[in-house]
């Protein structure tokens, strides 16, 4: 043999050695052969031979190659098949030839290929050249037997090892792989839109050498919004410079950078449409997960200077996406993206995108997304909403909280206050009846109604949700309201509504609701977010159900513990019931087994310990946060997402998250008199105007509010 290169050994020359094996496969892709000026071969077919501790060779068919250049000089390489292989190195003026004891089939099925050498001649693959350059690094040895060639970028980036002969052809791959063109980060800044101070993040520019990738973020890189961006599902967000190109013929642009988008990489490949929830990429010597697409906002449209932005992404499909870190590690430009897995149910970006927000929402569709573990609590959610509609409901729920099954009525009716109920020192209860004779209809367990309050004579209506937390069938309604802090609705209700009083009332709706099963079911809530599935209870109750039924609960103490006494009561008449209730702050005399049954916060262990079943239909209600951590504690218990309904109660988030508190403005009528048409309600800032023709549209007046 001519030579031999140790693990490491750096290449200086060209060396051959004459223990390897064959690998051949049609790569039909357009290859081509110079030697200098000269064309020896131009092929659609070429044939792949790997060696071990060879550089590739390309194997061309004779009816491709020009036989009048090969007439052996200078530089020029070229190996006629033999029957089995034979090597002839023209510069040295030596020869090499192998036999083999077992002939590979791939082998027999080939005769009279000519091969040429990348590091001997010009030879090109789809336009990119293929070379093998002295000083390159020499990859350790010794685990890519039995490999399929398409296995060689995976079994590298999990092992860091590969065969030293596939480092021309992985050098070849890697030349049309998907790679990190540019790392960009940034920190929240101050920007001046419209007449306010807008705290964004949005405005990333490329940095040089290596930054660590971790679990919330890449090293130097912050967001203003940490609500809608940012944490460990969106730590990082994925843009692709093919979607950069787009944007730049569509807009008539030139002047992007990298970090354009907001994007902290901006990638070579990835498009939307074959990335797929759930894969695994290695970048660097991190490891990413996809875990949803972009959901855009108003902030792109600032950094853009183009208002349209935010809407153009989404009905173009060029989305981008976002990346959880699973493994924390260096990346920087340059580097090569590989993937080393495929998302479960292979389901594309566009796909996930398109399945929100397109028309049609197949069933089959949403179970499949559902099956994710890596899409984000937020889309499954939406798409949880989506598979509970009712099939005859047109409409896309999900992106509609208030949707739901069918009304009972539309617009609002009068109901009378018939009983107030104090359920802790924060929440009471209203019981309402129907003011005129018609039947209250019966609402779905786990429903709610929406109210309107009017405080006083001159004050502007104000519009609430509650969820209904009492029995159903008992000829009205009950709701349960908590105190909050500076709460207009709340303290109203509190402190000055009184029996006999009327409210007007919409009908019952909502989709978080007790689904028929005859698996366990587990009632779990935080705080007030009780209520509805307290409804749940008493329809188990009500229904006489045989089931394993749990109540799990999480409040401060005995004294914020609300409808204590009529849970255990409810439970005690069920043949199968349990009760799981944490204190996280209990008080001097709040009792271990008779108040409740573990003091600390409600999590994963909690639920182990008490033995709650993961063969389960489980019900969650109550703060982000605490949704956010159970719901990764059911799913790391195996509990698949089909079996857990969710509702979040707390306040919705700003319209525009990110605006400086400073500048903002209290929703409120439009200047000047109010106009005489029919009454627009804004339900997140709980306002309700007169519609004035004087404005041009609803955004212009929800503008003017």
């Amino acid at each position: 043999m001519d030579g031999f290169y140790e693990e490491d050994e750096r290449i200086v020359g060209h060396a051959a050695d004459s223990y390897h094996r064959i690998d051949i496969r049609q790569t039909s892709r357009h290859l081509i052969v110079h030697s200098g000026e000269q064309l020896i071969a131009a092929s659609t077919g070429p044939l792949v031979l790997c060696e071990s501790g060879f550089a590739t060779r390309w194997y061309v068919p004779p009816a491709d190659v020009n036989e009048a250049a090969l007439t052996p000089v200078e530089g020029q390489t070229f190996c006629p098949y033999k029957g089995l292989c034979s090597y002839c190195d023209i510069e040295d003026a030596q020869g090499a030839a192998w036999s083999y004891r077992d002939v590979w089939p791939e082998v027999r099925r080939i005769s009279g290929p000519l091969s040429f050498e990348p590091d001997k001649v010009s030879v090109t693959l789809d336009g990119t050249r293929l070379r093998l350059d002295p000083g390159q690094n020499v990859i350790p040895h010794g685990v890519d037997r039995h490999l399929d060639v398409d296995e060689i970028p995976a079994q590298r980036a999990m092992t860091g090892r590969i065969g030293l002969a596939e480092t021309a052809l992985v050098a070849e791959r890697e030349s049309n792989m998907p790679s990190l063109l540019s790392l960009n980060v940034g920190m929240p800044r101050d920007v001046s839109w419209q007449g306010r101070t807008v705290h964004t993040g949005v405005w990333k520019h490329p940095v040089q050498g290596p930054r660590m990738a971790r679990k919330l973020n890449i090293d130097g890189d912050g967001q203003g919004d940490l609500a809608g961006h940012g944490g460990e599902q969106r730590a990082v967000f994925v843009y692709q410079i093919e979607s950069y190109r787009y944007w730049e013929e569509y807009l008539g642009r030139k002047d992007f950078t990298y970090g354009q988008f907001g994007e902290n990489f901006t990638v070579e490949g990835l498009p939307d449409e074959e990335v797929c929830i759930g894969d695994h990429y290695r970048i660097g010597d991190a490891l990413f997960e996809v875990t949803q697409p972009r959901v855009t906002c108003y902030r792109v449209g600032i950094r853009m200077g183009e208002p349209r932005m935010p809407a153009l992404l989404v009905s173009h499909r060029r989305s981008g996406f976002y990346f959880r870190v699973l493994q924390e590690g260096e990346v920087q430009a340059g580097d090569t993206i590989v993937k080393v897995a495929t998302g479960p149910e292979a389901m594309t970006v566009v796909e996930i995108d398109g399945l929100l927000y397109l028309p049609r929402h197949p069933r089959r569709s949403l179970t499949r997304a559902l099956r994710i573990p890596a899409l984000s609590e937020g889309w499954r959610g939406s798409f949880q909403a989506l598979l509970d509609q009712d099939p005859s409901v047109s409409g896309n729920e999900a992106l509609n909280p208030a949707a739901g099954p069918p009304v009972a009525w539309s617009g609002l009716r009068r109901f009378t206050v018939v009983g107030i109920d104090r359920e802790s020192a924060t929440v009471i209860s209203i019981r309402l009846g129907p003011s005129d004779e018609a039947v209250a209809p019966s609402a779905r367990p786990g429903q709610f109604l929406t109210i309107r309050l009017q405080p006083g004579p001159d004050s502007a209506p104000l519009l609430r949700s509650y969820s209904l937390s009492g029995p159903p069938d008992s000829g009205g309604y009950r709701i349960s309201v908590k105190r909050e802090v500076e709460g207009a609705a709340s303290g109203y209700l509190h402190t000055r509504l009184r029996v006999g009083d009327t409210l007007e009332i919409g009908a019952p709706r909502g989709n978080f609701v007790l689904v028929a099963s005859d698996r366990p079911v587990v009632l779990v809530s935080a705080g007030v977010g009780a209520t509805p599935v307290l409804a749940m209870l008493h329809a188990l109750v009500h229904e006489g159900t045989s089931r394993e039924v749990w109540w799990v609960h999480s409040t401060r103490n005995l004294r914020e513990h609300s409808f204590a006494e009529e849970v255990n009561r409810l439970l005690a008449t069920l043949p199968d019931a349990h009760r799981l209730v944490c204190y996280s702050r209990p008080g001097a005399d709040d009792r271990t087994g008779r108040d409740f049954d573990v003091a600390g916060h409600l999590n994963a262990e909690v639920l182990d310990q008490a033995g709650v079943p993961t063969d389960a239909d489980f019900y969650l209600c109550g703060p982000g946060s605490f949704m956010h951590d159970l719901g990764a504690a059911l799913v790391a218990r195996g509990i698949t997402p089909d079996r857990v309904r969710t509702e979040i109660f707390g306040p919705s988030d700003s319209i525009t998250p990110g605006v400086v508190g400073s500048t903002a403005k209290t929703p409120h009528p439009p200047d000047g008199p109010p106009g005489a048409g029919p009454t627009i309600s804004f339900s997140r800032s709980n306002l309700a105007v007169p519609w004035n023709p004087a404005f041009s549209s609803l955004l212009e007046l929800a503008e003017a509010c």
